[in-house]
């Protein structure tokens, strides 16, 4: 009898740890929770979303990024989408997001939501989404996103500053970003993959050409007729002119991990990734085209673990009714 209860008392103990870890990954989001309020939600998004893809490709790039500045300051809670007002800089106005494009589109798709479904589809959700669609319609990988958000009422400039992974980062700083809202090593070194499609400005990649340590020197790490290409491209102060990511920036491919290894990655973050045992033999097994699907396949899994990240569910935050302002 004695020890039918202690078994029963474990089986109970593992059973909460099973339901905790469940609720901390998981988070009450579902892939189906508008089956019923919203069902022809998926249609409908990709469908605005298509309208802005099929004439400007290139926008699929920022809406990626979008949802994921969104995810780092706050969780994925639109709180990147909220305007500044009299009283408040909100995250749109921190320099990592003043290159972010896009917006537009969320408002439009969240007004083609509206009409079908007024009051039940939070921006949040949107932008994961719109990401999601964007990435597809030019090719890249699909995934099933887990819906469920709500929208925040908070968005400051200076948090955006602060937590938003920097292109000067190194490989411990990177980890300990990715580590802190509770994404892997390789989830690391898979959404950095993302910067196979796009653009830059040379504002992220100066320092490393002119000033890389304070003395007036380069990056040591970089090519070296990489290093003279960019050094053509951009001057002193330049914030302006515009680079490319990868050698087909509008291709969702793996070109990315190619250039990485041959020393080649723009940022000093895409660089970092050869400074650590892990993320290197990833972007090793992604120097042959086989490793294509495994990349795909991988970026699906990283997309939902981040859009998991500090979201709103329940009676917490509000559905707003337009993204860029609070109810």
């Amino acid at each position: 009898m004695a020890l039918s209860k202690f078994l029963s008392l474990i089986f109970l103990q593992l059973l909460c740890v099973l339901c905790v870890l469940k609720l901390s990954n998981g988070q009450g989001l579902d892939v189906n929770f508008y089956e019923k309020t919203c069902p022809s939600l998926e249609y409908i998004v990709k469908d605005a979303t298509a309208k802005f893809i099929s004439r400007t490709p290139s926008l699929a790039p920022p809406l990626l990024r979008m949802h994921f500045h969104d995810c780092f300051v706050r969780g994925c809670d639109g709180s990147v989408l909220l305007n500044s007002t009299s009283s408040n800089q909100a995250e749109k106005a921190a320099i990592p997001n003043q290159f972010l494009k896009g917006f537009q589109v969320i408002d439009a798709v969240k007004s083609a939501v509206e009409k079908k479904c007024p009051g039940v589809v939070s921006c949040a959700d949107i932008v994961a989404l719109v990401a999601r669609d964007a990435v597809t319609l030019i090719k890249g990988p699909s995934w099933q996103v887990e819906l469920g958000r709500r929208d925040g009422t908070v968005s400051i400039a200076s948090e955006a500053l602060n937590k938003l992974p920097s292109p000067f980062m190194n490989i411990t700083q990177l980890k300990a970003s990715f580590q802190s809202v509770g994404l892997s090593v390789k989830d690391l070194v898979v959404l950095s993959g993302g910067h196979t499609i796009g653009i830059s400005h040379c504002i992220g990649v100066n320092p490393r050409l002119f000033n890389f340590t304070g003395k007036g020197d380069t990056d040591p790490s970089l090519d070296p007729k990489y290093l003279a290409q960019l050094k053509r491209q951009c001057k002193p102060g330049d914030v302006t002119t515009i680079l490319q990511m990868d050698r087909s920036p509008k291709k969702f491919d793996i070109d990315y991990y190619t250039t990485v290894s041959q020393r080649r990655g723009l940022f000093q973050s895409d660089a970092a990734l050869l400074d650590d045992t892990e993320t290197k033999t990833y972007v090793q097994q992604h120097l042959s085209h086989a490793g294509s699907k495994s990349f795909f396949d991988d970026f699906g899994v990283s997309m939902v673990n981040m859009g998991r990240i500090g979201v709103l569910t329940g009676k917490n935050g509000e559905i707003r009714k337009q993204c860029a302002f609070v109810n």
